[in-house]
């Protein structure tokens, strides 16, 4: 959520510029840089995430490929197209250690949006409504709840909890699909095995694509257990 003065999780925030260490090559697809969309840094989160990444892990850089600001290279969109709109090459997630990532200007033709810090608290979320995980849910589970989509209704609205997470960019935990679809893998399929890193929702310089929608990057679980960051790849849900 947005920063007050002096509440920022650290370096996270949406937009600026990228948080790399020296020599590390700026992200490109086709020869097109991409554009530093969101930073964040896991070295403010903790307790919260509780062994999840490996110690060390520091800044999270958060790239794609812009083809809808102001900004955007008209190139962008060919490549877009000839890609498709999952393909994983569009995005890249960067990891730097903190103690040796600078500020890092983009090159002449990325985009590159105004900052805004990010503030971080936990919060509580229940799988999203088009979440498998209510696949597993035995319907049988009670006497007051026979029917599987009664029961995750009423507990994403009327039972929601006090304290629940309430913005919409979101580091880890449980992805919200806007557009009921869900973000997918490139070749089609869920994403059983991988976990959620960041939730982007629209911003006034910056949106997905086309009528909007929300950006995610998801990672295989067991690269995230060792840090290998260079196997994320952006899971968009677009409306």
């Amino acid at each position: 959520m947005p920063a007050a003065p002096g509440q920022a999780a650290g370096h996270s925030r949406f937009g600026g510029n990228a948080m790399l260490e020296p020599g590390v090559p700026w992200p490109t697809c086709e020869g097109l840089p991409l554009s530093l969309l969101a930073v964040l840094d896991t070295d403010a989160l903790p307790p919260w995430l509780d062994g999840l990444l490996p110690p060390g892990t520091g800044l999270l850089n958060f790239f794609h490929l812009d083809i809808e600001s102001d900004q955007a290279n008209p190139a962008a969109w060919d490549v877009t197209r000839r890609a498709g709109h999952c393909a994983p090459e569009l995005g890249q997630v960067v990891a730097a250690r903190s103690g040796l990532a600078v500020e890092t200007e983009p090159p002449a033709t990325a985009s590159v949006f105004a900052p805004d810090a990010w503030a971080a608290m936990p919060g509580f979320v229940f799988p999203d409504i088009f979440d498998s995980a209510w696949d597993g849910i035995d319907p049988e589970f009670g006497p007051d709840y026979d029917d599987v989509e009664v029961f995750k209704h009423e507990m994403l609205t009327e039972f929601w909890v006090p304290g629940s997470l309430l913005s919409e960019d979101m580091a880890f935990g449980r992805p919200v699909y806007p557009t009921g679809g869900g973000p997918v893998l490139p070749d089609g399929e869920d994403l059983e095995g991988h976990h959620h890193l960041l939730q982007l929702s629209d911003k006034h310089e910056w949106h997905i694509d086309g009528d909007g929608g929300w950006m995610h990057w998801s990672i295989p679980t067991h690269a995230l257990r060792v840090g290998d960051f260079t196997q994320a790849i952006p899971t968009p849900d677009i409306w």
